[in-house]
């Protein structure tokens, strides 16, 4: 027992030893048991390119806190990990090692920068994995997936041809982002907006057979040569005449026509925009509308192409708008320039600004199947907490364009599309096709591009238990629980899992999304490297211990909801876990050797009995909150519970009996069975949000036992429910306060004793005080603890401290600065006028009468009454003083 435990807590002992023991006797793992019921999580795939950042930290230990309480609760919990291929990041990180060994990867070829690549994964990807384990999570780590391992890239392949089957994927030319440096279409998610300092340059478009001219503003001027058309608004009145009629498009020998558009805003600029549909989203679709040519005016790399480039051809993006711009001046169309702050694409990778360009791509067609995804949520069958992210959800799926999924690397799923040499066709297939099913050619190339890597987490939550396969693992463990994720990735990621999940398994792949902030600095800023303002969560575990980090990181934490991250709550969250060390070791230290039973009569000690019911409401409180995803209420319960109720009252209020063991050997056996009892609930409770202390505390306290983390969670038992005890325990802590704040006030030191009389007319209280009585005389620095119905005996130069339903005396007669304590009571005669009149002012408005709930008004009434009584008390108090002094 104690013995075992170190005088101090130290995590860094204890933390590497419990882990290795948690995964040698294979508690994190879960088989098919059909007598239980399953509950699964699957872990958002960290790229294996990665390293823990606090946004890992705080996702995974969410997940654990779930995990291990469901787990505790008796379900199959299954807890699946795993890391994402990082297509694009992985491919950059090779690329650039290559360069530094002097080689390009066009030099070596495909198959070989593959090869290099898995040697990559193989010597880095894993680092992630070890540094989870230092968070202490309790995922299955016999069942760790890779979206490129043979099962899922099975289940990406399958899905591929099965919605290219259905005519859900093609291949057509659309908007999509493209990155100039990587030289590959990206997804939304891997595009990152910023603001920039930049300009509207106003240009004049001269309307052909006129004087006139439209003046649009652009922040991309070297786009208006791939213009093919001018929009106004078909109600503007300012532009009924011209509609139909043509514009001269200046630096070029073209003119492009007017049309009338609902997506123009009439009320914006001069309410005349250019389309340029190849080179925006928007006006992509305008152009679609109207029949209009896209002209492409960049080459891959961003600079102008010759097509369309005439004298700008060959020059980078940003010099080919400086030349524009000076041949727009100088040949008088340029009529302002405008300094405009507006939000600009930047590829996350290599922070390079993002050209909207139309490409060929494979894209999958997506109205349809966003369609079960809407209905879920609108059904309940899906649920977000907190519920506001579900607009954000059904406006993103609502409005939702075809997902350009192709992209040109190497590294990723290759896109398992065939062409024939001779004539072109398109085979889409498991294997490369032998005969051309057209022309009867032999001779196939794959498709050089990959799947984006969104496509494969997207199959996650069933790819991972063996689906395409109808294995025992889907059909027991899927639908999976709950999703734990940020609120950045709602659109990448979760609305592509929920649709993928209906579309291939016809279900839900979760019923909740459990949703959660970001963690910024302590100012409030996001973590970045260019702020310099990331805290390594390694550090800190190293520095202060897992528990200390995880309790930080969920302390106070409100689903949806930011948090700032301060060292100095770590300090605290630390500092918790000493506390529970040390009242631990002296729980044990004092039961040690000695054969606790439990109480023949536990309603007669009412300090144990309130401690045990007001661990059982804690029981129920934290369960609920549990159960609705309050993490941060529960945990803060929990805090609250052990080191203000158990520790700084039980624990002072059962020492008494425990020193005095051989006078009552029966009250001490009570005392002692009560605190071990208590504790071993308050550890289970703490066990998910600090499973190391909590394990370790629990082993040396219950050691026939295997695992804390294996043990039932606690309920709530009416057996320890005893109100009565909570009653009496609130008002003996408020005369022991009281007396404490006096002696402090009067800096009367805790060897000069004095009797404490406690003035009551309540018998129940009264007899509860009195069982407490030795205890009061301890906790209170008291030499006598009397309880009477009146203040027979009572020296009138007593100091008064009035508590509700009693009034406490402390003669200190030699001690006592007389006017000191009569500017004491004033100061409390003060306030509780105050209170009085705050409390007569809102019983006395009609509008908080009539519309307060019930239980509210009733509340202020009996805090009224409350102030009152001590009104009294004290002004009786204060004439009592007056006499004595006059």
């Amino acid at each position: 027992m104690s013995q075992n435990m170190e005088t101090t807590y130290n995590p860094k002992a204890i933390e590497p030893k419990l882990y290795e023991k948690w995964c040698k006797n294979k508690y994190f793992h879960a088989e098919v048991d059909r007598d239980r019921k399953p509950f699964t999580i699957v872990m958002p795939p960290p790229n294996i390119t990665g390293k823990l950042h606090m946004g890992h930290a705080l996702d995974n230990t969410l997940q654990d806190i779930l995990i291990r309480y469901k787990r505790m609760q008796g379900y199959n919990a299954l807890w699946v990990p795993g890391t994402d291929h990082a297509a694009i990041s992985t491919e950059v990180k090779v690329t650039n090692q290559l360069k530094e060994e002097g080689i390009d990867k066009k030099e070596i070829g495909r198959e070989k920068f593959l090869e290099r690549t898995w040697q990559w994964k193989e010597e880095y990807g894993g680092t992630i994995k070890s540094q989870l384990k230092k968070l202490g999570i309790s995922c299955d780590w016999d069942r760790e997936r890779f979206t490129m391992d043979e099962g899922c890239s099975k289940a990406v392949e399958e899905v591929f041809i099965k919605l290219y089957e259905e005519g859900y994927i093609y291949k057509g030319s659309r908007i999509i982002n493209w990155c100039p440096v990587c030289k590959t279409s990206l997804s939304d998610a891997e595009v990152e907006h910023e603001e920039q300092d930049g300009y509207f340059w106003h240009i004049k478009y001269p309307i052909v057979g006129t004087d006139d001219y439209l003046e649009i503003a652009t922040t991309r001027p070297e786009t208006m040569l791939g213009d093919t058309a001018i929009a106004v608004h078909p109600d503007d009145e300012r532009y009924k005449a011209i509609v139909g009629k043509t514009c001269k498009l200046p630096l070029t020998d073209r003119e492009i026509p007017i049309v009338a558009d609902y997506y123009v805003d009439k009320e914006f600029g001069t309410g005349a925009v250019k389309i340029t549909p190849a080179h925006d989203p928007n006006d992509f679709e305008v152009g679609k509308r109207h029949n209009l040519p896209e002209i492409n005016i960049m080459n891959d790399d961003a600079t102008i192409n010759a097509q369309y480039g005439g004298k700008y051809a060959g020059m980078d993006r940003y010099e080919a708008r400086e030349a524009m711009v000076k041949d727009l001046k100088e040949q008088g169309y340029l009529v302002k320039v405008v300094p405009h702050s507006h939000n600009v694409g930047t590829h996350d990778r290599c922070h390079t600004t993002v050209e909207p360009l139309v490409k060929q791509q494979w894209f999958v067609k997506m109205e349809e199947l966003a369609k079960p995804a809407i209905n879920a949520i609108k059904t309940g069958e899906l649920k977000f907490v907190p519920e506001r992210f579900d607009k954000i959800y059904l406006h993103w799926l609502e409005n939702i364009r075809d997902w350009c999924i192709s992209r040109q690397i190497w590294w990723g799923h290759r896109i398992p599309a065939y062409y024939c040499d001779a004539c072109g066709e398109v085979v889409v297939a498991r294997q490369m096709p032998e005969v051309c099913p057209k022309c009867g050619c032999k001779h196939f190339t794959q498709d050089e591009d990959t799947l984006d890597t969104w496509f494969s987490s997207a199959l996650w939550p069933f790819s991972t238990l063996g689906w395409p396969e109808k294995t025992e693992d889907l059909d027991y463990f899927y639908p999976t629980d709950v999703l734990v994720t940020g609120y950045d990735i709602i659109f990448f990621w979760v609305i592509r899992m929920v649709f993928s999940g209906y579309a291939h398994t016809g279900k839900s792949p979760f019923h909740t999304v459990f949703i959660h902030g970001l963690v910024r600095d302590s100012q409030g800023r996001k973590m970045s490297k260019s702020l310099g303002n990331g805290i390594d969560p390694l550090e800190i575990i190293d520095k202060y211990g897992a528990d200390a980090l995880r309790m930080t990181l969920v302390t106070g934490n409100a689903p949806g909801n930011d948090m700032r991250f301060y060292n100095e709550r770590v300090e605290a969250s630390r500092n918790f876990a000493n506390k529970v060390w040390n009242a631990s070791r002296f729980i044990m230290m004092n039961i040690e050797g000695r054969e606790i039973t439990e109480p023949k009569d536990v309603n007669a000690r009412p300090g144990d009995c309130w401690i045990m019911s007001r661990c059982n409401n804690l029981v129920k409180d934290v369960t609920e909150n549990m159960d609705k995803f309050e993490l941060g209420i529960a945990l803060q319960k929990v805090y609250d519970f052990i080191w203000d109720e158990f520790c700084d009252w039980y624990i002072e209020l059962a020492k008494y009996r425990i020193y005095h063991a051989e006078e009552d050997a029966e009250a001490a056996n009570d005392a002692m069975w009560t605190l071990r009892e208590v504790l071993k609930k308050a550890l289970k409770l703490l066990h998910p949000f600090m499973p190391f202390v909590s394990e370790e505390i629990y082993s040396n306290l219950c050691p026939e036992e295997a695992s804390l983390m294996m043990s039932e969670w606690p309920v709530y038992d009416e057996s320890w429910s005893f109100p009565e005890a909570e009653n009496i325990a609130e008002h003996f802590k408020a005369i022991v306060k009281g007396v404490r704040n006096v002696r402090a006030e009067m800096n009367v030191p805790n060897s000069r004793k004095a009797k404490v009389y406690v003035v009551c007319e309540d018998q129940t209280l009264c007899a509860g005080f009195e069982a407490l009585k030795q205890s009061a005389i301890m906790m209170a620095a008291a030499n006598d603890f009397l309880i009477q119905q009146d203040k027979t005996g009572i020296a009138d130069d007593a100091v008064s401290v009035v508590v509700p339903d009693a009034t406490v005396y402390v003669p200190l007669e030699e001690l006592i600065d007389f006017e000191q304590e009569m500017e004491r009571l004033r100061k409390e005669e003060s306030r509780l006028t105050k209170e009085i009149a705050r409390s007569n002012g809102m019983l006395n408005n009609e509008k908080f009468v009539s519309k307060a709930p019930a239980a509210k008004v009733q509340e202020e009434k009996d805090k009224l009454e409350k102030y009152q009584q001590m009104m009294d008390q004290v002004k009786e108090r204060l004439e009592g003083l007056k006499a004595k002094m006059s």
